[in-house]
């Protein structure tokens, strides 16, 4: 039996999940250009890096002791060249439960060859942080982008660790709570929760991570780009917006009026509440249709913004395949973009509902799902 398609569409239709939706209001009219086509070393351009620091500690309620830098290479930039800095001093623990986490394995086992105990969680799950051993370095991510699940708490994380705690955040910052006395150092890139330009990363260090930087000399060479020290000492002016290379300033601009709508909706407390509302939508739809779950079966560890979803039909003989059908159907219709599970994760459905995602879209999106799914459902009854 055909499925009429639904008569409300999403006025975004843009679910992808990096770079993210832009804020509701935005306009690139409105972007302030008095800083482009200047030096980011005169006055105005580091003026606005400065501002965006402070926008973003403001926002972020980063503790006033916590270095934030703009680095080059995106959130990947930042989080090595905390690897490359700082790991080596003692053992570490590798933590993975998706593909990015994975990534920070590869370069601490096979690039840097260090001394590492790696754990590791099939999409969907999350290590055990209880069963850690927080004596040596942890690297891992706070929220899994391509697989859905979320670090509940900083609890498990002892308050007098010896080693350093280093978080990939991209997916989890301006959307879940980060408990900063837990974190040493942590990363992302404005182009994810924020709905930012893709290219630059930003690297927040705790006052023991400086302590590591000034007081340890890692083994191997170091690039220009991951260079935070001179004579030993940490290089504050990277810290003030003194970037070490070449920034965008269109970028930055278009950063801070991300940052300036995070503030008027309420600042961090705002962002939390838009992105749980989003995932809420897709919660009450999942639980009335027994077609579709989320890939996390355990609701403490699910993401409320990289939110991944599984077709369980019985009637689907290739999940791969179908999933990329019902995601093709979508994009057809202009009615969701960049769906698509991520390219090593289970397939299904991946749908961003950070902030800067309207809550009335994801529940416009639902019912095309719906009649998306039993679409490709009767195609593949109607080709047997």
């Amino acid at each position: 039996m055909a499925h009429d398609a639904p008569a409300t569409r999403p006025a975004n239709p843009r679910f992808s999940s990096g770079p993210c939706a832009k804020p509701p209001t935005y306009d690139v009219s409105k972007l302030s250009t008095e800083s482009l086509g200047r030096s980011h070393r005169a006055a105005i351009g580091k003026e606005r890096l400065k501002l965006a620091i402070d926008r973003t500690r403001e926002v972020l309620e980063v503790p006033e002791d916590y270095r934030i830098g703009i680095v080059p290479g995106s959130d990947t930039g930042a989080f090595e060249m905390a690897m490359w800095t700082m790991l080596g001093a003692r053992p570490v623990e590798m933590v993975a439960w998706e593909s990015f986490g994975a990534g920070w394995v590869t370069d601490a086992v096979k690039q840097l060859k260090l001394d590492a105990t790696v754990h590791e969680a099939e999409y969907g799950e999350i290590v055990d942080l209880a069963s850690l051993d927080w004596s040596r370095d942890v690297c891992f991510t706070w929220n899994g982008t391509t697989s859905g699940v979320r670090v509940p708490s900083g609890d498990a994380i002892p308050a007098d660790r010896e080693g350093l705690t280093l978080c990939d955040a991209t997916s989890a910052a301006f959307a879940q709570d980060l408990p900063w006395d837990k974190l040493d150092v942590v990363t992302f890139s404005w182009q994810k929760a924020l709905g930012g330009e893709a290219a630059h990363g930003v690297l927040i260090l705790s006052p023991r991570a400086v302590e590591r930087l000034e007081s340890y000399t890692p083994a191997w060479p170091l690039p220009k780009i991951f260079r935070l020290t001179k004579g030993g000492k940490l290089n504050e002016g990277i810290f003030r917006g003194e970037t070490i290379n070449t920034p965008s300033m269109l970028c930055v601009e278009d950063y801070l009026f991300a940052l300036d709508w995070a503030a008027s909706v309420g600042g961090l407390r705002g962002m939390i509440g838009r992105a749980d509302a989003n995932t809420a939508a897709i919660a009450e739809f999942v639980e009335k249709n027994d077609w579709i779950e989320f890939l996390p079966a355990d609701p403490a560890i699910r993401s409320n913004t990289s939110v991944c979803l599984k077709f369980t039909d019985s009637r689907i003989a290739d999940g791969a395949a179908f999933a990329k059908a019902v995601q093709k159907r979508l994009e057809k219709e202009g009615v969701g973009l960049d769906l698509g599970a991520y390219r090593d994760a289970p397939p299904g459905l991946r749908i961003w509902c950070g902030a800067t995602v309207e809550t009335a879209d994801v529940v416009a999106l639902m019912p095309w799902i719906d009649w998306a799914f039993h679409a490709e459902i009767e195609a593949q009854e109607a080709a047997a």
